[in-house]
This record gives structure tokens, C-alpha cells and sequence, in this order.
């Protein structure tokens, strides 16, 4: 996805915010400036932190926030659970709520509000243009035999386990694999993270092995790599992954909350209004 002026305004307004050092703001308006076509938001983002790193050192890691909201998120699991397990199409509210966790991003978001995660959980239900992806991502689970989730963010992954509970109900032939950071980056799900709330009882993980906050096939190790290419159906979550996959010539599904101007725009909705579309 082209970063355009927009994005790159706020791409460098959120490294005015990261340091006032004008040697680092200088290499950040560089790559900003010198940005190819092909280049993504979270490609950008990788090399502002190299750029970072080589100054300064590592930034303060998220571990402590990470593990936070995880442990939030897990305290409400089994009443979550309960809500999808009652509703009358249990699949179709797992995808709902875990869509509502890709709320809990400290890339996109300034601020990560409580109240505002929880009315949106209150609200989750799959609505309008989503049911028809809906309907599409039927079809391809029931001829398949090999589902990959693309993950993004703490607290989020949780609701991705409840997911893939009810996917694994519904399609028990269908082996389930996620693919999680390579190395920390903000608050996105790492090996560590996934394992620590428990979705690798439920699918194989695979790294793919970088510090982008999102999946850049060229990027990815061996083992990441055949995991996209043997999939019978790929959903990846969360803005970060849209950007650095769409307009790649793969049949994705994507899952996400849209929470700037550059994807409300695109999807002409509200803030923090959630798709759920297919690129084919």
C-alpha cells in the first residue's frame, strides 16, 4: 500500500514525538523523502528504527505492556468465550471480537482507552459488505487444508485463540498455522507472546523473523515464506499487515479496525470502524 503525503506527514509527526535530535530527524526526512513507490508505512517504520538504534541504542521495550494487556484480555476470556459459544453463529462472532483486539495497537493509536475497547467489544458483530467475505471465507475453509493467521498485537491475540477455537470447530480437517514477529517491535505478538496466552495449543507458530511491524514476503525467512505459499487461505490482521501485503497478486483476507485517515478514507467509514474484506 503507497505511502502518500498524508502517511507521511503522520509518519514523521510520530518521530518528532520519538526525539528532538536533528542529525536523527534529518535521516528520517530522508527516507521519508527518498521512499520508493513500493515502499510501505511499516517498511518506513523498520528503517526509522535502525536509524534510531544506531543513535541511540534500543528504545524501551514493550514487554511490560504487552504482558499487561495479554493478562487483560486473558481475564476476560472464558465470559468472551461464553458470548461466542451462545450466539447463533458462533464462527462469525469469534472473527467479530477478535477483529475489536486490533484496537489494542500502540503504533497507530495515541492512546489506548479502556472504555473505548470495551463498548467496542460490546458492539462486535460481523455487519453489511463483511457478511459477504464472510460467506467467501466459507468457501475457501471448506475446501481447504491448510488455514495461516497473520497476527499483530498483544491483548489481540487472545481473541485470535478464541478464533481459532471456533475455526478448528468448525473445519477439524484443517491444519492451523501463525506467523508472529521475528524480533520485538511496539506491542506486536512475538513467539514469546503467543505461546505465553496459549495459541500454539491450537496451531503451529512461525516467526517471520523480522522487527516489521507487518510481513514483507521478501523479507521472510525459508520457513515463512512456504508457510504464505502452501496456504489454502490466508487471513492476516490489523493495518500494518494490510499495507505490506495488499496489491501483491495473493487471495488474503484481512481483518482489522480502521484507526486513521488513510484507511477510513479507503473504506470510507468512521474511525474505529472494523472490515473485513477479501483481495483476490
Amino acid at each position: 500500500m503507497r505511502v502518500n503525503s498524508f502517511c507521511a506527514a503522520c509518519l514523521w509527526d510520530k518521530q518528532l514525538h520519538q526525539s528532538d535530535d536533528p542529525a536523527y530527524l534529518a535521516e528520517v526526512r530522508q527516507i521519508i523523502d527518498t521512499r520508493k513507490d513500493g515502499d510501505t508505512a511499516p517498511y518506513l517504520v523498520y528503517l526509522f528504527t535502525r536509524a534510531y538504534e544506531r543513535r541511540f541504542g534500543k528504545a524501551e521495550p514493550y514487554q511490560l505492556a504487552k504482558r499487561t494487556y495479554n493478562d487483560v484480555v486473558l481475564s476476560m476470556e472464558s465470559d468472551i468465550r461464553k458470548k461466542i459459544e451462545s450466539s447463533a453463529d458462533p464462527l462469525a462472532a469469534s472473527i467479530a471480537y477478535a477483529r475489536i483486539g486490533n484496537y489494542i495497537d500502540f503504533g497507530a493509536m495515541n492512546r489506548i482507552d479502556s472504555d473505548t475497547f470495551l463498548a467496542l467489544l460490546g458492539e462486535a458483530g460481523l455487519r453489511g459488505k463483511d457478511l459477504a467475505t464472510y460467506e467467501a471465507f466459507l468457501l475457501q475453509c471448506e475446501k481447504a487444508s491448510r488455514f495461516l493467521l497473520i497476527a499483530d498485537n498483544c491483548g489481540e491475540i487472545v481473541l485470535d485463540k478464541l478464533f481459532l477455537e471456533q475455526l478448528h470447530s468448525a473445519f477439524p480437517g484443517m491444519a492451523l498455522f501463525v506467523m508472529v514477529r521475528g524480533e520485538e517491535v511496539l506491542n506486536d505478538v512475538t513467539l514469546e507472546d503467543a505461546r505465553y496466552v496459549g495459541i500454539d495449543q491450537l496451531a503451529a507458530l512461525i516467526s517471520n523473523g523480522t522487527s516489521v511491524a507487518g510481513t514483507i514476503y521478501e523479507m521472510l525467512p525459508a520457513e515463512a515464506k512456504n508457510a504464505m505459499d502452501t496456504a489454502d487461505v490466508i487471513l492476516a490482521k490489523g493495518q500494518g499487515n494490510y499495507e505490506s501485503l495488499c496489491g501483491q497478486g495473493r487471495h488474503l483476507f484481512y481483518s482489522l479496525l480502521c484507526k486513521c485517515r488513510l484507511f477510513t478514507e479507503r473504506f470510507d467509514v468512521p474511525e474505529l470502524t472494523g472490515v473485513f474484506i477479501a483481495e483476490t
